[in-house]
C-alpha cells in the first residue's frame, strides 16, 4: 500500500489525509505543534463558512462542496459531543451599493445556492438589535454559518488515527540535496521525510500543507510568494442575560469595505470581531501573539456602530492569527517543480479554512491521478507583489 506523508495538521492537511485514507492509502500526519494549535492558521475557535465570492465561481463551487462535507462530518457526531457546525447564516453588510456584493448574489443564484436580499426595513425586522443605517441592500446566505475550527481539526485528526493513520508530533526538515539542479531534475523524487531529530520516515509521496510555515521550509521557492501576516480577532462579552447575540438571533457577518467580519456568541466565548485587512508580517514560530490596541479600538468602533447594545462591552479575549497570503488570494496547490512526488498546499489567504474539505478532496485526487491541476492554484502563476483579488 502506498504511504503518503502529510506535513501539517491544519484544515488542509487533515482533510487531505481523510481523503487519502478513503482511497485506501497509508497515511502519516506530522505537525510540530499539534492539530489546531494556536500558532496555526487553523487555530482559534471558529471560522465563517460562506459560499459567496463575487464573480469567482470556482470558490463558490469549492465552498458549496465543503459545506456539504462539513454537515456530513457534523452528522456523525454523537448527541453528547460538542457541535462542530452552526447554521446561523452569513450576512453581507455593504454600506452602499457594492458591485462585488451584486456579483456575489448573481454567482450564488447561478450555482443554486440559497440567498436572500434584505433592504434596511427587512434588516430591522429580522435583526432589530442591528443598526442598519447606510445599508441599502444586505445579502443573507441562510444555509451557511460557522464551523468550530480548532475543535473540528482535532476531531478529524482523532478520527484519522482511530482509523489507522499515524500522527507524529515533530518539526520537519525540508527536502535538500547536494546534487546539482540538473542532477536533481533527473532523480525527481524524495524517498523519505527527515524529522528534527534526524530520524526518517519513508514516503511514496509527501504533501506539505504547512500554511504560514511553507515559506520557511521552502524559502528559495516560496519566499515572497506566501506572506504570513498578523491578524487580530477580539472577543467582546455580551450583556448578562441577553440572548440576542447568540446564533439564533445574530448571524455571522462580513463588511469587506470596512475590513471587518464577525461571528455571534458561540460557546459563551463572546461576539467575535476580526480585522480582515492584512496586518504586519509574522513569524509563526517565534512572534508573540499579543493584540495591539489600535486593532482592538477598530473592532470596538465597528461593533458599537452596528450593535449599539455592545458599545461598552468588555474585551474578554483576543487572538492574533496568521494569514498566509498569496499575491491575489488564490490558493497554492501544485507539485514541487523539482520533485514529482512532492505537493505544496497552502495560500489560504485568510479565506481558506471553509474550503478545507474540498481542498483535501482535490489534493487527494491529484495524488491518485483522478483530477487535474486547476491553473489558478498553480505555482507558476504566483507573483510576489500583493494585488489581492480573492476575499
Amino acid at each position: 500500500m502506498p504511504h503518503i506523508v502529510v506535513v501539517g495538521a491544519g484544515v488542509f492537511g487533515v482533510w487531505t489525509a481523510h481523503f487519502l485514507r478513503a482511497a485506501d492509502l497509508d497515511v502519516t500526519i506530522i505537525d510540530a505543534y499539534g492539530p489546531g494549535n494556536t500558532r496555526s492558521s487553523s487555530g482559534d475557535e471558529s471560522r465563517i463558512v460562506r459560499c459567496g465570492y463575487g464573480p469567482d465561481e470556482i470558490y463558490t463551487r469549492f465552498a458549496r462542496r465543503s459545506l456539504e462535507l462539513w454537515r456530513q462530518f457534523q452528522a456523525k457526531r454523537a448527541p453528547h459531543e460538542a457541535p462542530l457546525w452552526c447554521q446561523c447564516g452569513v450576512l453581507w453588510l455593504p454600506r452602499e451599493s457594492d458591485p462585488y456584493v451584486d456579483a456575489t448574489r448573481e454567482t450564488l443564484l447561478t450555482n443554486g445556492c440559497s440567498v436572500e436580499s434584505l433592504d434596511a426595513n427587512a434588516l430591522r425586522a429580522r435583526y432589530p438589535h442591528l443598526n442598519s443605517s447606510g445599508v441599502e441592500s444586505a445579502l443573507l446566505e441562510p444555509d451557511c454559518g460557522v464551523v468550530m475550527a480548532r475543535r473540528t481539526v482535532r476531531a478529524l485528526c482523532d478520527e484519522l488515527t482511530a482509523g489507522g493513520a499515524r500522527y507524529v508530533r515533530s518539526h520537519v526538515v525540508a527536502p535538500r540535496s547536494s546534487l546539482s539542479a540538473a542532477a536533481l531534475a533527473k532523480t525527481g523524487r524524495v524517498a523519505t521525510v527527515t524529522l528534527a531529530d534526524g530520524s526518517e520516515i519513508d514516503a511514496d509521496a509527501v504533501v506539505y500543507a504547512c500554511g504560514a510555515w511553507l515559506p520557511k521550509l521552502f524559502p528559495e521557492l516560496i519566499g515572497g510568494v506566501i506572506r504570513p501576516t498578523r491578524q487580530v480577532v477580539v472577543y467582546f462579552g455580551t450583556p448578562a442575560g441577553d440572548h440576542r447575540f447568540g446564533p439564533s438571533q445574530t448571524p455571522a457577518w462580513i463588511d469587506f469595505r470596512s475590513g471587518i467580519y464577525g461571528l455571534p456568541d458561540l460557546d459563551g466565548r463572546g461576539v467575535k470581531v476580526g480585522i480582515d485587512t492584512h496586518g504586519a508580517p509574522i513569524d509563526p514560530d517565534d512572534d508573540a501573539r499579543v493584540a495591539d490596541s489600535e486593532s482592538i479600538t477598530r473592532a470596538r468602533t465597528w461593533l458599537a456602530e452596528r450593535f449599539p447594545a455592545m458599545a461598552d462591552a468588555p474585551v474578554i479575549e483576543t487572538r492574533v492569527c496568521a494569514y498566509e497570503n498569496t499575491d491575489t488570494g488564490d490558493f497554492l496547490i501544485d507539485r514541487h517543480p523539482l520533485y514529482e512526488n512532492v505537493w505544496l498546499v497552502g495560500g489560504g489567504s485568510g479565506h481558506g479554512f471553509k474550503h478545507g474539505p474540498a481542498v483535501g478532496e482535490y489534493v487527494a485526487g491529484l495524488i491518485t491521478a483522478s483530477t487535474l491541476i486547476e491553473p489558478r492554484f498553480a505555482l507558476a502563476g504566483k507573483g510576489t507583489i500583493p494585488r489581492r483579488a480573492v476575499h
